[in-house]
């Protein structure tokens, strides 16, 4: 199993419900700032490791004195802790804030998806947007008007309203075998470009993908989708989150 494989395939820490702890901030009290914090490192985090500064400056693109001084703001109100040249790990507390904004994101994408009709490619900035303003109320009735999903229109699990999320262990499409088949189930929502080119591939969430070929060198890759070949790059092929058929 190759390095990208190892560490994109580790699994989260196992589902269970947050409590709230004692002195826990409200919805309201989390700025978005913070949020954003909490849900960066949630996202870093999920492969095991503690959370190098430097990585976390790079995901939100900011500088790292910057992220030194929003580290020591968390660490203060109990959100995360921090071990100098070892990085940094959410506490519960942290891990539920994260939980929350990632709840709001991901069933506003679906909401939009779902009852406005938009496309996979057009939610993601809007979700970013209304993720710090919108209630736990307006999201639960959000998620309840389009039928509790559990998980967004890329494939995202939605966490629980009281905490919980199943982070499932996946391969990449980089890793699949030829010959092998595999169900596509996540695809990151960020970059809109590359939704709109998945779309004219028929590749989303749920589609069945079989590995007919690999070029050498790097050169492109084949698949069967419906009956169909199609080509992707080995670098798009590792942007694909997959599980594999009969494992």
């Amino acid at each position: 199993m190759n390095a990208t494989r190892a560490r994109r395939a580790t699994p989260a820490p196992p589902a269970a419900s947050v409590k709230r702890p004692a002195g826990l901030a409200s919805e309201s009290d989390l700025t978005a700032s913070v949020e954003n914090y909490l849900k960066a490192i949630y996202d870093l985090e999920r492969g095991g490791a503690a959370v190098a500064t430097t990585a976390l400056a790079a995901q939100l693109d900011v500088a790292p004195a910057s992220v030194t001084g929003m580290v020591r703001r968390l660490a203060d109100h109990g959100l995360l802790t921090h071990e100098p040249y070892h990085g940094v790990r959410l506490t519960p507390e942290g891990r539920l804030g994260a939980l929350r904004t990632l709840r709001r994101h991901r069933v506003i994408e679906s909401y939009l998806v779902e009852a406005l009709r938009y496309t996979w490619d057009k939610v993601h900035e809007e979700a970013e947007r209304l993720e710090h303003a919108a209630s736990d109320e307006l999201i639960n009735r959000m998620a309840a008007a389009i039928g509790e999903p559990s998980v967004d229109p890329h494939g995202a699990p939605i966490p629980s309203r009281e905490g919980t999320i199943e982070e499932e262990s996946l391969w990449t499409l980089a890793d699949v075998k030829i010959g092998a088949a595999a169900d596509v189930i996540r695809i990151s929502d960020e970059d809109p470009e590359l939704l709109r080119y998945l779309d004219q591939l028929d590749v989303k969430p749920g589609c069945a993908v079989r590995v007919i070929a690999r070029a050498p060198f790097g050169g492109p890759i084949t698949l069967e989708i419906g009956g169909h070949h199609r080509f992707i790059g080995p670098a798009l092929a590792a942007r694909l989150f997959v599980r594999p058929r009969g494992m």
